[in-house]
């Protein structure tokens, strides 16, 4: 009998065009110099190398989908939206239509970087009160998560129309196809979707009966290898695909996940279609910093990742990183110290500007980080860090919000050069378990703070109706001096995101790592508490150093599931995190 498992594994080479190579980074990409050290403890992988085009996604039907559309003519955007339809059925642990993204779109032919953010909203009748217990303290994490009370409105469909009517190639509806096609008849379940399943980390998947029903056919959780078909989210695809997102935010899909969130079994949401009619992406400019001879961009507030990556990085600058191997202890200690240092601001400042004013040009300021690296010991742990004062800013609180790893990163560069790096999530694995025509619903609302205020003063990040919540999601791009884009790059990992993201740069821009060696860099976080190395790999031999340099330390698995694409010496490289399922397509 054939084994399943294989049969996974064989799915890149069963889905794969005959255009597409998968071309080892060895020769016409190498590094002269540093041989990275890799994570232990799973497979390594190989930069992919191309010349036309490249899709990383964090999975192999999303990624063949997205390249088939670059195959046909399209474009970046095009493909993002191919990517995330199919990410919907085949990893909906991690992000759906159901849930938000940030979008970052670089057009080539006039060198403008946009973004565009598809954060979910709290709906019009959201409270402070919302995720408090009578005596006003807040509900248990895993209480809010689970039922309608968790959903905001979604807004990752509205930011991908709004993108591909401005940026877009190919027709709308022919986007579709491959996810249609997939979604009737069926795909073969992953490794990591069965065993997210198995192990019940979501316990509203199994309380809800429609995700229940979907997830545990005949009580039994799904099982990997097995062909899973969704023909509910197939009729949601041809719906959208004809009349745009507008029967999703106005029409019968509308309608249903409002009764779905309004009749929860569990914690029952205040959603209204009034809510989802008025639902509006928003376009803004990215927030910008230098680091060296390049250019750092990234999302800005309500999303917290592309101030604070700009802020590790630049007040690491006085620090010079380069002259460290890669993951030298001294370059992990520096790491986590800056780390600390962006936390801090992060947990005091970020919030949605359209209800809370955000410093982000004062927090970004040369002569501000310089002063905030030169806190930085280079041979003893700073301790809990703390916030810069902006004597313009009201006083507030530190924000307490819990965010999970279960998201997703798309990374892509068409043949014109345009790229796209796009950050999307529902937030929890498998996010609120409210399965609506196939599709699950995120629980955004429990990343603001459960608690609205802290010993009197308000947090940024509390709850409010038609309020984004801050996020950690740090969709970046990285250009020359020239303005030529040189990197593409996110993660998902929830607040580790940040970590994971700013290290890897500094594998590529520091330690002159191709994109996929500095992914598979053994990973370090530090989010202002304790610093954390990743389990089974060789930093968890640095424990005693960094304790004796003042550390408090852990060692955990470190889940990152980051996608990056380089444009070096006229070759698009691109990597995938082997701690998850991603797959890099190019031609």
């Amino acid at each position: 009998m054939f084994n399943k498992l294989k049969l996974f594994a064989l799915i890149p080479l069963l889905l794969l065009s005959s255009a597409c190579v998968f071309e080892q980074a060895n020769n016409p990409v190498a590094r002269e110099d540093r041989e990275p050290e890799a994570a232990t403890g799973f497979q390594q992988n190989k930069a992919v190398v191309g010349s036309k085009h490249m899709v990383a996604a964090a999975n192999p039907y999303a990624s063949n989908a997205g390249f088939n559309i670059l195959e046909k003519g399209g474009n970046a955007i095009d493909a993002a939206i191919a990517v995330q339809l199919v990410l919907t059925l085949v990893e909906p642990q991690s992000s759906g239509i159901g849930g938000g993204a940030f979008i970052l779109h670089f057009d080539n032919s006039t060198k403008h970087l946009s973004t565009f953010d598809g954060r979910e909203v709290a709906p019009e009748a959201a409270s402070q009160d919302q995720f408090l217990n009578p005596d006003g303290s807040a509900v248990r994490w895993i209480d809010a998560v689970v039922g309608g009370r968790s959903v905001g409105v979604p807004g990752v469909l509205k930011a991908l129309e709004d993108a591909h009517k401005k940026h877009g190639k190919l027709p709308w509806a022919e986007l579709f196809s491959d996810a249609i096609k997939l979604a009737e008849e069926g795909f073969i379940v992953s490794p990591r979707m069965a065993k997210l399943v198995a192990m019940g980390f979501n316990p509203g998947v199994k309380k809800l009966a429609k995700a229940s029903h979907y997830f545990f056919p005949n009580g039994v959780p799904v099982k990997q290898g097995r062909l899973l078909k969704n023909p509910e989210l197939a009729e949601v695809y041809k719906a959208i695909s004809k009349q745009g997102t507008k029967v999703f935010y106005q029409g019968w899909i509308a309608q249903s996940m409002v009764k779905a969130v309004q009749n929860s079994a569990i914690a029952p949401g205040r959603l209204a279609l009034t809510d989802l009619a008025n639902y509006r992406a928003t376009e803004v400019d990215a927030v910008c910093g230098p680091y060296k001879q390049f250019n750092i961009c990234g999302m800005p507030p309500p999303s917290s990742g592309g101030v604070a990556v700009i802020q590790m990085l630049k007040q690491l600058e006085q620090h010079n990183l380069a002259k460290f191997s890669a993951n030298d202890v001294n370059a992990l200690h520096l790491i986590s110290q800056s780390s600390r240092l962006a936390y801090a601001d992060r947990a005091r400042y970020i919030a949605d500007p359209d209800f809370v004013p955000v410093p982000v040009r004062q927090l970004i300021d040369d002569q501000y980080l310089k002063q905030r690296g030169q806190l930085i010991n280079p041979v003893q742990d700073m301790g809990q860090a703390v916030a810069g004062e902006f004597s313009h800013v009201a006083k507030l609180a530190i924000d307490n919000a819990i965010e999970m790893p279960s998201t997703s990163h798309i990374a892509i560069v068409d043949s014109a050069g345009n790229a796209i790096s796009m950050t999307t999530s529902i937030e929890m694995a498998f996010g609120s378990a409210v399965f609506v025509e196939g599709f699950l619903l995120n629980n955004q609302l429990t990343d603001f703070s459960l608690t609205p205020k802290v010993n009197g003063l308000p947090v940024a990040n509390r709850l409010e109706p038609f309020k984004r919540p801050r996020s950690s999601m740090a969709p970046t791009m990285v250009f020359n001096q020239d303005g030529s884009l040189r990197l593409v790059i996110g993660s998902p990992g929830g607040s580790r995101i940040i970590n994971y993201v700013a290290q890897t740069m500094i594998g590529v821009l520091d330690w002159q790592l191709d994109i996929q060696a500095a992914i598979n860099l053994p990973k370090i976080t530090n989010r202002n508490d304790i610093t954390t190395l990743e389990k089974g790999t060789s930093l968890e031999a640095l424990k005693p150093q960094l304790e004796a340099m003042g550390h408090k330390v852990a060692i955990r698995d470190l889940n990152s599931g980051i996608h990056g694409i380089e444009v070096y010496r006229g070759k698009l490289v691109g990597g995938a995190d082997p701690r998850r399922e991603g797959k890099v397509f190019a031609n």
